[in-house]
């Protein structure tokens, strides 16, 4: 069994342009930036959804012949996200999904609480219905993953909705900085809580109705509350420093 066995049975169409911040499972890269930066964009998002596990060992050369390149651009890309926290060197064994560190849990949550408020006052500002329906449409199918008790599924339903939304903000940057965020926060420890999923799709349920009040300070608060319940639910069931 190789450490990408699961990702072997995903479709491989390489040269077919796909929206990567959906979370979808092909493995498509982009025209519109270098190689490097397209190969670390998927698998960016592999690590968030939690279809690449944290400490699994990233082969160069299994990545090269998934999405049909040479082992260079894919080393450079490793080393892109080493230097964005996603990816750590490991003596003996090479290039690892960088672990959970609970030391920088709470700072985590506060930095997620500052941009990903930002970002939902800016989305809320901006969104159409039709972006709403869409919207729905993925708590929707987030619905259907707890029922069935599908955790990656979950997971990247999860992340679609959340970064679709953020994307409405049409601030980049601080999109940016949210991914780098969520691939260090414990997401996939919260997903294995009881009944967090459920709640996740309440409080996302929360969100819309806000949405489609047209209330982006309802909205924030929404936000503000879904990020601090997962919080409070991780500090109850995991010891973590620095807070009481």
């Amino acid at each position: 069994m190789t450490d990408l066995e699961p990702l072997a049975r995903l479709p491989r169409r390489a040269g077919r342009k796909a929206p990567l911040a959906d979370g979808s499972g092909d493995w498509a890269l982009q025209s519109r930036t270098t190689v490097e930066h397209q190969i670390a964009e998927v698998l960016r998002e592999k690590i968030i959804v939690g279809v690449i596990a944290r400490g699994q060992k990233l082969k160069q050369a299994e990545i090269a012949s998934m999405l049909g390149v040479s082992i260079t651009p894919v080393r450079e890309a490793l080393r892109l996200l080493e230097a964005q926290g996603y990816v750590a060197v490991v003596a003996h064994r090479g290039a690892v999904v960088a672990p959970f560190v609970v030391e920088g849990a709470e700072e985590l949550y506060r930095l997620r609480q500052v941009l990903e408020t930002r970002l939902t006052l800016e989305a809320a500002r901006r969104i159409t219905p039709h972006d709403l329906d869409v919207l729905k449409a993925v708590n929707h199918d987030l619905l259907v993953a707890v029922r069935t008790q599908t955790r990656p599924t979950l997971q990247e339903k999860n992340f679609r909705f959340h970064f679709r939304f953020y994307e409405l903000a049409n601030q980049p940057q601080t999109i940016d900085f949210v991914r780098i965020l969520w691939a260090k926060y414990p997401l996939d420890m919260l997903s294995t809580m009881p009944g967090r999923p459920m709640r996740v799709f309440e409080e996302h349920a929360a969100l819309l109705a806000a949405l489609e009040r047209r209330d982006p300070d309802e909205a924030v608060r929404a936000m503000e509350a879904h990020i601090r319940t997962g919080w409070d639910e991780f500090r109850s069931n995991y010891a973590v420093p620095g807070t009481d």
